[in-house]
C-alpha cells in the first residue's frame, strides 16, 4: 500500500530509507545467517514456470538476487540474465558459482534504487527483493519494476507471506500487493499458487503483465 508522503521523511523516528540498505548492513545479515528468505536452492515454482513454458528464454532481470539460486537455474536454461545484489558475500558467491558451472550472467553489485539500465527487460523474476525492502519504499520499488520492464513484459513474482515483523523478510499480503501493483500499469493473471517455504513461511506465486499504456 502506498505510504503517506511524510512516511518517507528520514527525520521521522523509525523511518527506513534507502540509507538503511547499506552494503555493510546486508553483509552482516549474511554473516549472521539472517537470510530467512533464502531456501538454499531454486524456488520450485521457477521449475514449474520453466517446464510449462510459461517462462521461456528471454532477457530477464533478477533484482535482489541474494546467492542467486534462481540466477543459476535461469542461466542454465539459456536466459540472458542480469542479477543485482548489494551484499559482497552474495555477489561473490554467485560469481564463483557461475564460473564453477561455466555459466554466464551479468552480476551487478548495486543498491537496487540506484540501478539503471538503458534497455528494458522482457521479464523480471521477483522473489527476494520486495520482502527485503521496508514497506514504506514499496511504491518506489514498484515504479522501478514498471520502468525496467518493456511494455507487455512479464513480472514473475513470489510474494512472501510471513508474520508481521520489524526487519526483513517483510510479509507481502496479497491484498496489499493487488493495490501496489494495480491498474492501469499492471494486469494480473488469474492463477495464484501457494508455495511452501522450508522455514514455515510460504509464498504466493503470481504472474503480472506490465500494461502497454500507449495502446
Amino acid at each position: 500500500m502506498s505510504p503517506s508522503p511524510d512516511s518517507n521523511d528520514p527525520r521521522r523516528p523509525g523511518c527506513h530509507t534507502t540509507a538503511d540498505l547499506s552494503r555493510a548492513g546486508w553483509q552482516k545479515r549474511y554473516d549472521a545467517g539472517k537470510t530467512g528468505w533464502d531456501r538454499g536452492a531454486p524456488n520450485p515454482m521457477l521449475a514449474t514456470w520453466l517446464n510449462t513454458g510459461k517462462l521461456q528464454p528471454c532477457d530477464i532481470l533478477v533484482p535482489g538476487c541474494g546467492r542467486g539460486h534462481e540466477v543459476i537455474a535461469l542461466a542454465d536454461a539459456g536466459f540472458d540474465v542480469t542479477a543485482i545484489d548489494f551484499a559482497d558475500g552474495a555477489v561473490q558467491s554467485l560469481t564463483d558459482e557461475l564460473k564453477r558451472r561455466n555459466l554466464k550472467a551479468k552480476v551487478v553489485q548495486s543498491d537496487i534504487f540506484a540501478f539503471s539500465q538503458p534497455r528494458s527487460f522482457d521479464a523480471i523474476y521477483e522473489q527476494t527483493s520486495l520482502c527485503a525492502i521496508h514497506p514504506n519504499q514499496w511504491q518506489k520499488y514498484q515504479q522501478l519494476l514498471a520502468g525496467w520492464l518493456r511494455a507487455e513484459g512479464t513480472l514473475f513474482a513470489m510474494f512472501m507471506q510471513c508474520d508481521e515483523r520489524d526487519d526483513p523478510p517483510y510479509s507481502c499480503p496479497l491484498e496489499t500487493m493487488q493495490v501496489l501493483f494495480s491498474k492501469p500499469a499492471w494486469h494480473w493473471h488469474d492463477a495464484i499458487k501457494q508455495v511452501e517455504h522450508p522455514t514455515g513461511m510460504h509464498e504466493l506465486a503470481c504472474v503480472l503483465t506490465r500494461t502497454n499504456l500507449e495502446k
